[in-house]
């Protein structure tokens, strides 16, 4: 059976193109769901992107999706872009991110 945390560390791989970090870290994922079908195990994945106009959202969705679906055991994945709670590295980003972003509490 396909765990939470085996798709995340696999989305973990994923980075933002303009910050170098990587999605997980960002906490730009909030949620890994999974159903199961006749075709398999599915997975609904959601994300959110460092602001609505962010240039690279395409690229990072499929990079999350083809990260996501190279999971053993997943048969599907779906990718939902989602935009609530609105991202604030402060709360959502890792410690590590953080300091790199040069953000201090």
């Amino acid at each position: 059976m396909v765990t939470k945390e085996e798709v995340i560390e696999q989305l973990d791989e994923v980075e933002d193109p303009e910050l170098d970090l990587s999605i997980v870290e960002l906490g730009l994922v909030y949620d890994v769901r999974f159903e199961e079908k006749e075709e398999g195990t599915h997975a609904e994945v959601d994300l959110t992107l460092t602001s609505p106009g962010c240039p690279a959202a395409p690229e990072i969705m499929a990079a999350a999706h083809r990260a996501a679906l190279s999971t053993k055991g997943l048969d599907s994945v779906h990718i939902n872009l989602v935009w609530t709670p609105r991202w604030d590295p402060k709360i959502h980003a890792s410690e590590d991110a953080k300091m790199d972003m040069g953000i201090w509490d």
